[in-house]
């Protein structure tokens, strides 16, 4: 087996064939590859499975505790065996929850088939469930450490959706996050200040309203403002809207052509009353400093939210 002349053989445990799970029933401790390994190439032409090494490595470091998902419960008592057997000391073990998730594969194998394929950009695709795709995607190590701390130690398998996860992240990285303005050019509204400077001037702002350690940015005032189309459509002629950090306006006409709504508004800077008004969120129009950027919003790689055991991805 070592030399590779042993294509088809193992080494299997002694145990006992009447077993009442049938994975400890004599199960394989040794077999052939001959296939190139990722790292070692072809040095090795024989590996240990997991059953046979894990115990032995778990033992002789020092583990105290194996803590595996439910789907090793049946091997247990391998586990156990091989330690037994080779006079090593016994390493407790905790069974906890597998976590599914909804869209998604966790297999390394299936994983591997879409890296293969083309499909994924490499192992850390943003939209993989490695850790290096979630870190990728945006994931900060204490977010992603509170999720895995408030799975507790359930027994009970469930599948979840990626919803909460990225709810902490959230919570972990808007404290410090800098806030910018960007309004959607393809569903942007154009909004005329009747009084508004009929030249456009820039005044400093904090890059966050609580921490000025992370500095400052230039926000542009102009007599021509962009918002977004869907307040747009909301706001009515005579309404007084508050145009955010900067003051309250009164829209005076409202016209909509080719299905295309442009407004007009008379700026109200002393009014200081924002009480019931629509907040709305806008950018001057700037050709020497307004910009582009490209956000890419990321789906998943699997459009079924649960896959089955016997379905190919």
């Amino acid at each position: 087996m070592l030399e590779g002349k042993a294509e088809g053989y193992c080494i299997r445990a002694k145990m006992n064939m009447q077993d009442k799970f049938k994975c400890l029933r004599d199960p394989v401790f040794y077999r052939n590859k001959n296939e190139a390994h990722h790292r070692h190439g072809t040095k090795y032409k024989a590996y240990p499975t997991y059953d046979f090494a894990c115990p032995i490595v778990d033992s002789i470091e020092g583990v105290t505790h194996a803590m595996r998902t439910v789907e090793y419960h049946d091997r247990n008592g391998g586990y156990w065996w091989v330690q037994k057997v080779l006079g090593l000391r016994k390493v407790e073990i905790y069974d906890y929850s597998r976590l599914n998730l909804v869209s998604c594969i966790l297999s390394k194998r299936s994983l591997k088939w879409f890296v293969e394929e083309g499909i994924a950009d490499g192992w850390e695709d943003p939209r993989f469930p490695t850790v290096q795709g979630i870190m990728r995607r945006g994931m900060v190590p204490s977010a992603l450490k509170r999720f895995m701390m408030e799975q507790g130690p359930s027994k009970n398998t469930n599948l979840m959706e990626w919803d909460k996860i990225w709810a902490y992240n959230k919570e972990a990285i808007d404290p410090t996050a800098a806030r910018y303005t960007a309004i959607v050019k393809e569903t942007s509204t154009r909004l005329i200040l009747n009084n508004g400077p009929e030249k456009t001037y820039a005044e400093t702002h904090p890059l966050h309203p609580k921490i000025a350690e992370l500095g400052n940015k230039a926000v542009l005032f102009g007599k021509e403002v962009l918002i977004e189309t869907g307040d747009a459509k909301e706001i009515q002629e005579g309404e007084k809207i508050t145009l955010m950090k900067w003051g309250n306006a009164t829209v005076t006409k409202k016209e909509e052509k080719d299905g295309v709504i442009t407004l007009w508004a008379d700026l109200c800077v002393e009014d200081k009353n924002f009480k019931g008004t629509k907040k709305i969120t806008w950018i001057a129009v700037d050709a020497a400093t307004n910009f582009e950027v490209t956000l890419v919003e990321l789906d998943h790689l699997i459009t079924k939210k649960k896959v089955e055991e016997n379905e190919k991805v």
